[in-house]
């Protein structure tokens, strides 16, 4: 006889997903598990859990809210626990891993805000190509200056952006920087032996050749995984590595960069500006001299929402469970 498989999710995406979990489910016994009440109770015998927008709220990995913390805890103290999705596209967390070294699986949704992320990538690129931080003081100050002289921007086409990740976010932004004439740099893992015909458009570095194609970078962009390798890559080496002039956007994650190099790279005039929306610390301390540079624009860790994401991640939490729910359990009906 199959056991009941016990899904933990919040009332929210109870109330927007169960009828599509029933539908999935067919003749396998199944129980919704309200995260609130699970949290309010001590639940603990959950099988599955779905850890959507509305339960991280506003918390961050660096200060999270007592209300995350206890599902935190909860999931810690589920010891029958076999696989939780999450609407990030990254598991960096330490929740995450502590669980995954406990035999746990971590299923992400990246790509879900793929196409979200590249967009904000590029905003922030036109953004600084065109002065628009400039600009906007000048607004601010009815101050008329034309874009002349030294002031001129420089054309978009012919630059060369370095894309570190090549993800489904890297291969967005690479596509979309492309149809502006730009280069574009790929740096990833391996290289692969049959590039699709995409590929081959794109240059492709390794992590171990990544600095050779630095001094021609004009627009470094990160948009990889928070790993041991990647943890502090673009240091004070690599930033000096850079001409004179370059920028830095960061859509990955804040500890991909050594923060004060890249505040001396700034303050220096190395570097031409930056276009951050992750940072060591979340949030960015009041005190941080990002803040306050005229060439830098800061944004509190959002590139990736919006109001579509909850949808394609729900999906591809349905798309998990069916798969691991197996074929029996679609006798009778699927999402």
């Amino acid at each position: 006889m199959t056991s009941t498989v016990r899904i933990l999710m919040s009332q929210q995406s109870i109330d927007r997903l169960g009828a599509a979990v029933s539908a999935l489910m067919g003749q396998r016994p199944y129980q919704l598990i309200s995260l609130e009440e699970a949290v309010a109770t001590q639940r603990t015998d959950a099988d599955v859990a779905f850890i959507s927008r509305e339960v991280t709220g506003a918390s961050t990995k660096h200060e999270i809210h007592p209300a995350l913390q206890k599902v935190y805890e909860l999931l810690r103290m589920s010891s029958g626990l076999q696989w939780v999705h999450i609407h990030s596209a990254g598991a960096d967390r330490q929740i995450y891993l502590d669980l995954q070294a406990r035999g746990v699986k971590v299923l992400t949704s990246s790509g879900a805000n793929a196409q979200v992320v590249a967009s904000v990538a590029l905003a922030g690129i036109l953004a600084l190509a065109r002065r628009f931080p400039l600009l906007w003081a000048e607004q601010q100050a009815r101050q008329w200056r034309p874009m002349l002289g030294e002031r001129m921007p420089r054309d978009l086409p012919g630059q060369t952006a370095t894309i570190v990740g090549w993800g489904p976010i890297g291969q967005k932004l690479g596509s979309l920087l492309q149809a502006l004439g730009m280069h574009v740099v790929a740096v990833r893992q391996q290289l692969d032996t049959k590039p699709d015909q995409a590929q081959a458009r794109v240059a492709m570095v390794t992590f171990a050749d990544w600095h050779q194609v630095l001094p021609q970078t004009d627009w470094l962009v990160l948009a990889c995984p928070l790993t041991h390798k990647t943890r502090q890559l673009v240091n004070a080496h690599a930033l000096s590595l850079l001409p004179q002039g370059a920028h830095l956007i960061n859509v990955a994650r804040g500890e991909v960069v050594d923060e004060p190099a890249l505040v001396a790279a700034l303050q220096s005039g190395h570097l031409g500006g930056a276009f951050l929306d992750v940072f060591t610390h979340e949030p960015l301390p009041v005190d941080s001299a990002l803040w306050a540079m005229p060439q830098v624009m800061v944004t509190p860790h959002a590139a990736g929402h919006s109001d579509g994401n909850e949808q394609r991640v729900g999906q591809m939490f349905l798309d998990n469970l069916r798969h691991w729910a197996g074929p029996d359990a679609l006798t009778h009906g699927a999402a």
